[in-house]
């Protein structure tokens, strides 16, 4: 056991001044020998170059910032090392990563910690290496520093974004099973035909046609004034002479926002004059991309809060008021040291999983302080609020404030009047108002715009007010349940193409109209058809899953598979074990309450089913694939 004394271990990547040694990393997207799910597994040692401090040393350190580490007692070095990277790689953003487990050799401890990005995952140990050793030497290490450049590192993985995280814990919460598809660039939920594949809040079950609809701000506006439903007055427009004209129709104040657009770049709300009118036009124009015509909407802008009402499969499931960035006075400090400030506390940590932004300083800010008389290096009066912007753009240091059971049930019908136009999983529509719990039907109500692709993070940690699980709702549309997305999987240790062939028979006599996908060692089949064998394992157990018509799966994974690439599942409906060695067994801790065991040492059988053990021996001459054959309907 790696504890508290040195080792002869030659050293691999330490330092002369090194206590520790780390080495022999190996990432496993998947379940494998070591955890139940995706880790990263490595070797930890002690060298002989210097004593290592006690470990109540390392604990009251690392205590400092994880005050519940201090409460836990350790058996060894490792022990705290492993136990310090699980709570690290949560990133201080509440990452669903808490698995660990440590095997210990005579000269070294093999440590594995879940992983869900395993670069990200990689760096955490590097730097937890790095702090035990500036403690062991009294150095101090910046840790808010590090930890950013960790949290940078995850957001710029695919599992990342905040819509996307978001939904990744929920569905590990409700054991749905998820992938990325490299390929296609898109996250899947559920096997074979049970699947959903999307980006963040869309899905294939979408309608593009109507995700392509929304995006057409202008067009979107015209179909909801024939429903009858509250839009600003206004036209659209492809030059600032027109905009100036449309402007001057309809009366100040306008809003000005480019058709092609999102998050709210390139808006500007409460122009005043023809002078705020050039640069708002300006902005929208900035914020085109360089593929689009200009078309920008110049609209009558109206006074009231900033709404988003979201719907989840055409009904309404929550609401949040969006306020822009703002400062409070003190009396002595300007503008400029106000945002430091603000920028300062914990609630703006500026990650996927922060209730609020960075305050974001640019023209835009500057331009509207001018309006107010103000400037970055006015000084307020103290408990004077100051807004820095005229949009509630969360990315630029707004903040939400949950407004759920406020709605008026009018806004409710409204909302789902509107959602149940549109074949699409999540829409997101934006409005104006005094207060969601004034029926729109009362006036000063308008509808801005509506989004196919809403983001989910403003419901689910608002700034102020409670949660909403919206991820749930949006799962919970495709799946009851986590086994209703699942498809039977029978899983071997052991099996010949042969085999493989007379299970797959033994199946579609009893459902003719199943689709089968096998993998052995030896070969592909959807059905009787072989396909062709990936050299990658894993690429082939995922290429039959991804398959929208798979009803069920055979797979083999034998040691050396296990070993070198871990399992791409997790959970067997049926497992199958001819003479297995012990990484072998690991297919067995992988099963649901459920399913069935069959295991077969020399001619002695187990069958285990529903908590009953049943043994006996083989008859001469009996073959094994009688046995499993006939368990077979116990899981269909």
């Amino acid at each position: 056991m790696v504890q508290s004394a040195s080792t002869d271990v030659v050293r691999v990547n330490a330092r002369a001044t090194d206590v520790f040694d780390i080495f022999n990393f190996k990432h496993y997207e998947g379940p494998n020998r070591y955890l139940e799910t995706g880790a990263l597994i490595f070797d930890l040692a002690l060298t002989k170059y210097q004593e290592p401090l006690t470990i109540e040393d390392y604990v009251a350190a690392v205590g400092d910032r994880y005050p519940q580490l201090r409460t836990e007692k350790y058996q060894s070095h490792a022990h705290l090392f492993a136990r310090t990277v699980s709570e690290v790689g949560k990133l201080d953003m509440g990452l669903h990563l808490n698995r660990w487990s440590i095997e210990y050799y005579p000269e070294y401890a093999r440590i594995a910690v879940q992983s869900l990005h395993g670069k990200t995952t990689r760096a955490v140990v590097y730097f937890v290496w790095d702090w035990f050793e500036a403690i062991t030497q009294n150095r101090e290490i910046i840790y808010d520093e590090q930890m950013r450049v960790l949290q940078d590192k995850f957001r710029q993985s695919v599992y990342g974004g905040p819509t996307v995280y978001a939904l990744l814990r929920t569905a590990d919460r409700k054991r749905i099973p998820t992938f990325y598809l490299w390929d296609e660039g898109l996250m899947q939920y559920g096997y074979g035909r049970k699947q959903v594949r999307g980006v963040a809040t869309t899905f294939d079950a979408d309608s593009h046609l109507d995700s392509d609809f929304t995006t057409r701000k202008d067009d979107c506006k015209a179909f909801l004034s024939t429903l009858g439903f509250p839009v600003p007055n206004g036209d659209l427009v492809t030059s600032l002479k027109e905009a100036l004209a449309v402007a001057a129709d309809i009366g100040y104040p306008v809003a000005v926002k480019p058709v092609a657009g999102h998050k709210g770049i390139g808006v500007t709300a409460d122009v005043q004059n023809s002078e705020e009118l050039k640069s708002a036009y300006d902005r929208a124009v900035d914020a085109i991309p360089e593929d689009q015509p200009i078309r920008i909407i110049v609209e009558k802008s109206i006074s009231g809060s900033d709404f988003r009402l979201l719907c989840v499969n055409g009904r309404f499931v929550a609401a949040t008021e969006r306020r822009p960035a703002s400062v409070v006075g003190d009396g002595e400090s300007t503008i400029a040291e106000l945002i430091e400030y603000e920028n300062r506390k914990p609630e703006r940590l500026d990650t996927p999983t922060s209730a609020m932004s960075k305050i974001q300083c640019d023209e835009a800010m500057e331009l509207y302080l001018e309006e107010q008389g103000l400037s970055l290096d006015s000084v307020l009066e103290k408990d004077r609020t100051v807004y820095l912007r005229k949009v509630a753009n969360l990315s630029a240091g707004g903040f939400s404030i949950d407004a759920t059971r406020n709605v008026h049930h009018d806004n409710i019908i409204l909302a789902q009047d509107i959602a149940q136009h549109f074949r699409l999983t999540c829409l997101g529509i934006d409005v104006i108002t005094r207060s969601l719990a004034e029926s729109w039907k009362s006036g000063n109500f308008g509808i801005i715009e509506i989004n196919a692709a809403p983001g989910i993070f403003m419901h689910l940690n608002p700034a102020v007010g409670e949660s909403v699980d919206v991820p749930s709702h949006i799962l919970e549309t495709f799946f009851e349940s986590g086994t209703h997305a699942r498809i039977p999987i029978i899983t071997f240790n052991r099996v010949s193409v042969g085999e493989l062939q007379e299970t797959i028979d033994h199946i579609l006599l009893q459902h003719p109209d199943w689709t089968i996908g096998a993998v052995c060692q030896d070969g592909v089949f959807v059905n009787r058809s072989q396909k062709v064998l990936n050299k990658l394992y894993n690429n082939n157990v995922q290429n039959l899953l991804r398959n929208p018509k798979l009803d069920l799966l055979i797979a083999e994974y034998n040691e050396d598979v296990l070993e070198k690439e871990g399992m791409f599942y997790y959970g067997s409906n049926m497992v199958v074990l001819n003479d297995p060695t012990e990484t072998e067994m690991m297919l067995v801790r992988d099963v649901f309450e459920d399913s069935t065991i069959v295991v077969k040492e020399r001619d002695n059988i187990s069958i285990r089913r529903r908590g009953l053990i049943e043994d006996y021996t083989l008859g001469a001459g009996e073959p094994f694939t009688r046995v499993y054959l006939k368990e077979i309907g116990t899981i269909l």
